[in-house]
């Protein structure tokens, strides 16, 4: 599935719309990578699948898990593990 790991964003449905105002039905998908991050809480690397978004949020938050307490309810499984494995 296209989801966040860490903000849960997915795709969207809406319309593109021509200059004649023909209209035809699109998904919106998150701009997702996977990125291998480094977590020192646990001393390991750990890999997701990030929106773009939430790698900015990870720099600003300083780190993996200071963003998973931020986005608590919106984790995935693999994160709220990592988020157990770091308290």
């Amino acid at each position: 599935a296209k989801v966040c790991e860490l903000t849960g964003k997915s795709a969207l449905v809406g319309n593109t719309v021509s200059n004649a105002n023909n209209r035809r039905r699109t998904r919106f998908l998150p701009n997702l990578t996977s990125k291998r991050l480094y977590v020192p809480e646990i001393k390991g690397f750990v890999t997701l699948r990030l929106s773009k978004r939430a790698l900015r949020s990870i720099d600003k938050l300083g780190g993996v898990v200071p963003a998973c307490r931020r986005y608590q309810k919106t984790l995935s499984a693999k994160l709220q593990k990592l988020l157990r494995q770091a308290a």
